[in-house]
């Protein structure tokens, strides 16, 4: 399989479709969790102007530790309620956040970061991860990130087998 750099449109609901294409498309027929997560990041970091920072983070143990990503190293454990990721994890709200750093205990991974979305990822009804965006650009995203990626996130839900994953779930 071959992939070339891809002009995406321009207009955000577009391009959102084209990047929901592409991960249906990588992952049909493949059930396991960390090459889709791991290519769904990929295809985000290519696709979505104005990132700093994306990928996931998986629970092990009560925490979050990190999971497939792309972007700057990335800090490896957070505690359920801590930053951004914490809080969408325990309370399993998403979390879209226009000025990180008004947010209280926002944990700074990369000191570029100033807006972040976070979805939580599900399994057996309950939150088994989530998927992080963090963004240089002070209110960054928007209802159309926070519906598309939703999408995206429930994709991954029903299209991997997360009862083979070696996380203590």
């Amino acid at each position: 399989m071959s992939f070339a750099s891809i002009a995406y449109p321009a207009d955000k609901a577009g391009r959102y479709d084209l990047l929901l294409r592409q991960v249906r498309a990588l992952t049909d027929g493949v059930s396991h969790p960390i090459a889709n997560m791991a290519n769904a990041a990929a295809l985000l970091w290519q696709g979505l102007p104005e990132i700093n920072w994306c990928g996931f983070y998986l629970m092990d143990g009560g925490a979050l530790m990190l999971g497939p990503f792309c972007g700057l190293p990335a800090c490896i454990r957070i505690p359920l309620g801590r930053g951004v990721c914490g809080t969408a994890a325990q309370k399993d709200e998403i979390q879209r956040v226009h000025d990180v750093h008004a947010f209280p205990g926002h944990i700074a991974c990369d000191g570029a970061s100033n807006a972040e979305i976070v979805i939580p990822m599900h399994f057996e009804g309950r939150v088994i991860g989530v998927l992080d965006i963090d963004s240089p650009t002070i209110g960054r995203f928007d209802e159309t990130d926070q519906e598309k990626l939703s999408v995206l996130v429930r994709h991954l839900e029903t299209c991997c087998n997360f009862s083979h994953t070696v996380y203590a779930l």
